[in-house]
């Protein structure tokens, strides 16, 4: 996966990517390849909304989980993302939603993946 690869959706207000690695690996895309095609619909749908309309006003859809970190949230999954001055959501890491709080090594990782983002994009995206 590379920049030309990772676009999920480009809507009008935002573009969504996955966030990949400089490997080109990424924890969220592998999580929801190995999904069910009902919960990859319900992903799909959040992520157009947001990418068309710029906000999603349900809270049991979308949150924002403090730090900078946003929740897409598609039952049972979860996918956390951060926004870049760019209008671009990146989608960092998914699981699947087993509390009611999100799990403090997901949202630890989802910030580490974003500091890396921005390391290797100094100024692109900033």
């Amino acid at each position: 996966m590379d920049k030309n690869s990772c676009t999920i959706y480009t809507g009008e207000k935002f573009t969504l990517e996955w966030y990949y690695d400089k490997n080109g690996n990424s924890i969220a895309y592998d999580y929801y390849k190995g999904t069910t095609v009902e919960q990859q619909r319900k992903f799909i749908l959040l992520v157009k909304r947001m990418g068309d309309i710029g906000k999603i006003f349900d809270k049991t859809k979308f949150m924002n989980e403090g730090d900078g970190i946003f929740a897409f949230k598609p039952q049972p999954d979860r996918y956390l993302s951060f926004f870049t001055n760019k209008k671009k959501i990146i989608i960092t890491n998914g699981f699947m939603k087993k509390t009611d709080k999100i799990p403090k090594n997901e949202k630890e990782l989802a910030l580490k993946l974003r500091k890396d983002y921005f390391e290797r994009k100094l100024g692109e995206e900033k």
